[in-house]
C-alpha cells in the first residue's frame, strides 16, 4: 500500500494539484462552502480549535486564514532553554551531521549541499554539525518560530517537487527534503550561523515570511537574496514568528559542529511544541554570546 502512495505522487501533476488547492484555500465565497471545508477539516483531523484566538470556523475569512489561525496568548509558553522547538509537530529525525550527510530516514540521508540548493561555502559551515528536522501533520498550528535569536543574513528560494513530506515517503524517496520545494533562511545568532530551510510539499499552496509575505509559489527558477545591507536589518527574537506554512510540511534546522546539543528528551517519533525546550548552547557558544 505504501508503495502505491508512493508511485502516485510521481504520478499526480503536483505542482497543478497544489495550485488548484491554494485556490480554493483562499475561497471567501459561497460562505457554506468555506465554512464546510474548515468543519470538516476541523473533524477529520481532531483539531484542537480552543487553543485558538478565534475558535469559531465561521469566523475564518477563508480556509487558508483558518490554516494559518493564531494561537491564544500564553498556551505555548517559552521554556528557559537556550534553544527552544520552532514549531507545533513531530520530530522526524534529529542528531549529527555525518561530514555533509544528514539522516532522512532509515536506510537514507541526503547531503547538505543538496538541501542548501547547491552553495558548497553554505554547506561547509554545518559540516559535521547537528541537525534537527520537524514534521507538521495537518492537526498542527503551521506558525513557525525562531528556536533562538537572530538576524537574517540571506535566503534562498529553490524550486523543486511537491512530494508529500509524512513518514512514509521520507522512506521511500530518496532525498525528499533536498528534491521538494524550499525557503532556506540564513541567520547569525549566538550559537553561530543557523540554517532554518521550510519546506513544501504535496498541496502546500504556499510559504510566506514575515519579513516578506509568500515567498513561494513565485517564479520557477532559484532566487537568492542578501539582506545584510539593508537599513534596518531584520531581527527576530527568540519565540518570535518568521513564517507560516499554507497547509503542512517540514523544518528543518542545522547547527554548526560544536555550537549547540540537543535535548535527550527528543527523539525521532517524538512530539514537539512550539517554545518546549529543544537543546542548549555548547558551554564554548554560551560564552561567547554573553
Amino acid at each position: 500500500m505504501n508503495a502505491v502512495f508512493i508511485l502516485l505522487q510521481y504520478l499526480v501533476p503536483q505542482h497543478a494539484l497544489s495550485r488548484l488547492v491554494g485556490w480554493l484555500a483562499e475561497l471567501r465565497y459561497p460562505r457554506w462552502l468555506k465554512n464546510g471545508m474548515i468543519a470538516a477539516f476541523v473533524r477529520a483531523f481532531g483539531v484542537d480549535m480552543n487553543e485558538a484566538e478565534e475558535r469559531y470556523p465561521e469566523a475564518y475569512a477563508n480556509f487558508n486564514a483558518f490554516f494559518t489561525r493564531p494561537l491564544r496568548t500564553g498556551v505555548r509558553p517559552l521554556a528557559g532553554a537556550g534553544l527552544v522547538c520552532p514549531a507545533d509537530g513531530a520530530v522526524s529525525q534529529i542528531g549529527r551531521i555525518e561530514e555533509h550527510s544528514l539522516l532522512q530516514a532509515k536506510g537514507r540521508r541526503y547531503s547538505t549541499w543538496a538541501l542548501l540548493g547547491g552553495d558548497e561555502a553554505r554547506a561547509a559551515q554545518f559540516r559535521n554539525g547537528h541537525f534537527a528536522t520537524i514534521y507538521l501533520s495537518p492537526r498542527d498550528y503551521h506558525r513557525v518560530h525562531m528556536p533562538i535569536e537572530g538576524e537574517l543574513v540571506a535566503t534562498r528560494y529553490v524550486p523543486g517537487k511537491l512530494f508529500s513530506v509524512n513518514g512514509t515517503t521520507a522512506e521511500g524517496v530518496d532525498r525528499l527534503f533536498a528534491r521538494n520545494e524550499r525557503l532556506i533562511c540564513y541567520f547569525d545568532t549566538p550559537a553561530g550561523p543557523m540554517a532554518l530551510v521550510l519546506v513544501g510539499a504535496m498541496i502546500v499552496a504556499g510559504i510566506d515570511t514575515v519579513w516578506e509575505g509568500q515567498v513561494a509559489p513565485p517564479p520557477r527558477a532559484v532566487r537568492d537574496r542578501d539582506y545584510r545591507s539593508l537599513p534596518a536589518p531584520v531581527r527576530l527574537a527568540q519565540g518570535e514568528e518568521m513564517g507560516r506554512f499554507k497547509l503542512g510540511s517540514t523544518v528543518i534546522l542545522l547547527f554548526p559542529e560544536g555550537a549547540v546539543e540537543w535535548d535527550p528528551a527528543l527523539q525521532a517519533g517524538g512530539v514537539t511544541r512550539l517554545g518546549q525546550a529543544l537543546g542548549s548552547l555548547s558551554q564554548g557558544e554560551a560564552g561567547q554570546a554573553g
